[in-house]
C-alpha cells in the first residue's frame, strides 16, 4: 500500500496524513468512504454465523424495563421479529469466516497488523442501539445498508448506569450528530463517547432496507496485560532456549523452528532456613529469589521480542484450522500454486524472527525476506515459491498441513 496515496476512503487524506492528524487524537467522517458500497453478506448469512458455536455474537435488546443482553450462539429463531423494534445483533470476526469480509478488512492495513483487531457486523431494527458508550480502542464505524444516527462527544463524565449489562454512560453529553447512510464512514479515537441508533430507511426498490454497521476494530493491550503474558511465555523458556534451535537450510538462508523450551531447573533453595515461630509469613529470601527471576527473564532482548512476538500472534480462543485434503508441492521446481494465508492466521515479524499464530521462527538470509513478504502481502506467487530453499518449502508445507495457509489457483 502507497501511504502517501490520497484514498477516497479517508475522505481524500493519505494513510500517512490520516495517521498524523486524526490517529488517536480527533474524528473523522467521510461521506461515500466507498461508494455504492454494498454489504458483503446478506441478513440470512449473518444470522447464519450468529448460531455458530465458533462465532462470539450477542443480542441486545431494550425494552421499557431497561437493557437486556443475551451471548450467542444465537438461533434465528431465537432473534425478535424484524417488526420489533430497539433490537441489536452483534456478530464478532466476520473477517476471519467470509472472504468478502476479510478483504474489506485489507484496506486499513495501513495500521500495524498487530493494532488490528477484527471486523463486526451490528444489525439493528429501527431504533436498535447498544446505548451511550465509550471504547477503550480505535474503530472505524462503516455503514453498510440503511441509516444509523450517531451522536459522539468528547464525554467528560464517564460514570456508568448501574445494573444494566452494558457499558452505557450516565450523563451522556453529545456535541456533534451525523446521519450515516451507506458507504459513510466515521472514525472515532479511543475514549471518544458515542451512541448509534439505527432509523428506518427505504431502497429504490421500495422495500424497507437492513440497517447494518461494519466496525472494524483496533486493540490496545494495557500495560498490566502484557506484562502478565510476557512473563508466562518468558517463564516457559530456558536460557539457552533461544541458542538452541533445529535449523533447516544452508548457508546465508534458512529458518528455523525454536527449539522445545524447557525451564531450566533453578528451583528455590532455603539451606540455611532456621525453625521458625511464624510460619504464615513469606521469607525475605523467597523475595530476593522471585526478584532475580524476573530480572534474568528480561535480560535476553531476543527472549522477550519472541515472547512478545507469540502473544500478539496468539489465535482467539474459538479460532481452529483445519487439516487440507492435499498435501502442498514440497520442491520448488514442482510448486504450480501460489499461497495464501489463512483469514484467521496472524502473521508477523522482526529483526530476528517470523511469529505465526502463537509460535515463532529464527529467519535470516533470502528466506526472512521471503516470510516477510508473505506477512506483509498475505499471500506468496509461485515464482516467489520457486526461489525458496528447501528448508523454507519444509516449513511452509508444515503450516499448510496446520491449515495455517493455503492452495490458491490465482496467482497473487
Amino acid at each position: 500500500m502507497d501511504v502517501n496515496k490520497p484514498l477516497a476512503l479517508l475522505a481524500g487524506l493519505s494513510p500517512a496524513q490520516f495517521m498524523r492528524r486524526h490517529w488517536q487524537k480527533k474524528p473523522l467522517l467521510v461521506r461515500q468512504a466507498i461508494p455504492g458500497f454494498k454489504p458483503v453478506m446478506g441478513r440470512a448469512a449473518l444470522f447464519a454465523l450468529a448460531a455458530r458455536q465458533d462465532v462470539a455474537s450477542r443480542l441486545i435488546v431494550q425494552q421499557g424495563s431497561g437493557w437486556r443482553m443475551k451471548h450467542g450462539p444465537l438461533a434465528p429463531r431465537s432473534l425478535p421479529p424484524m417488526s420489533k423494534a430497539g433490537w441489536t445483533l452483534l456478530v464478532q470476526s466476520v473477517d476471519g469466516h467470509d472472504t468478502a469480509a476479510h478483504e474489506l478488512l485489507q484496506q486499513f492495513r495501513f495500521v500495524p497488523d498487530v493494532r488490528l483487531d477484527d471486523l463486526m457486523i451490528s444489525y439493528a431494527s429501527p431504533g436498535g442501539g447498544v446505548g451511550p458508550h465509550f471504547d477503550s480502542y480505535d474503530v472505524f464505524l462503516l455503514q453498510a445498508s440503511g441509516r444509523r444516527r450517531w451522536r459522539i462527544g468528547r464525554q467528560k463524565d464517564l460514570t456508568l448506569q448501574q445494573g444494566v449489562p452494558l457499558k452505557i454512560l450516565q450523563h451522556f453529553e453529545p456535541d456533534e450528530e451525523f446521519v450515516l447512510e451507506a458507504g459513510d464512514m466515521l472514525y472515532l479515537p479511543p475514549a471518544y463517547a458515542h451512541d448509534g441508533v439505527a432509523e428506518g430507511a427505504t431502497g429504490a426498490d421500495g422495500k424497507n432496507d437492513d440497517c447494518m454497521t461494519y466496525s472494524v476494530g483496533f486493540k490496545a493491550p494495557s500495560a498490566g496485560e502484557l506484562a502478565a503474558q510476557l512473563l508466562h511465555r518468558l517463564a516457559e523458556f530456558s536460557e539457552d532456549s533461544l541458542e538452541d534451535s533445529r535449523e533447516s537450510g544452508e548457508g546465508d538462508t534458512a529458518v528455523a523452528s525454536i527449539a522445545d523450551r524447557r525451564p531450566a531447573a533453578r528451583l528455590y533453595r532455603d539451606r540455611q532456613q532456621p525453625a521458625t515461630t511464624t510460619p504464615a509469613a513469606l521469607p525475605s529470601s523467597l523475595l530476593d529469589f522471585a526478584q532475580r527471576a524476573v530480572r534474568d527473564a528480561l535480560k535476553d532482548p531476543l527472549a522477550l521480542a519472541c515472547a512478545l512476538g507469540e502473544s500478539m500472534t496468539e489465535p482467539k480462543a474459538s479460532v481452529y484450522f483445519e487439516s487440507p485434503a492435499q498435501a502442498f508441492t514440497g520442491t520448488s521446481s514442482a510448486v504450480a500454486k501460489a499461497l495464501r494465508l489463512d483469514a484467521r492466521t496472524r502473521m508477523m515479524y522482526d529483526n530476528d524472527h517470523v511469529f505465526m499464530n502463537g509460535e515463532s521462527y529464527r529467519a535470516r538470509g533470502a528466506d526472512a525476506t521471503l516470510m516477510r513478504r508473505l506477512a506483509d502481502r498475505r499471500a506468496l506467487a509461485v515464482q516467489d515459491l520457486r526461489k525458496a530453499s528447501a528448508g523454507a518449502l519444509a516449513l511452509l508445507d508444515d503450516w499448510h498441513a496446520a491449515g495455517w495457509l493455503h492452495e490458491d489457483e490465482a496467482d497473487c
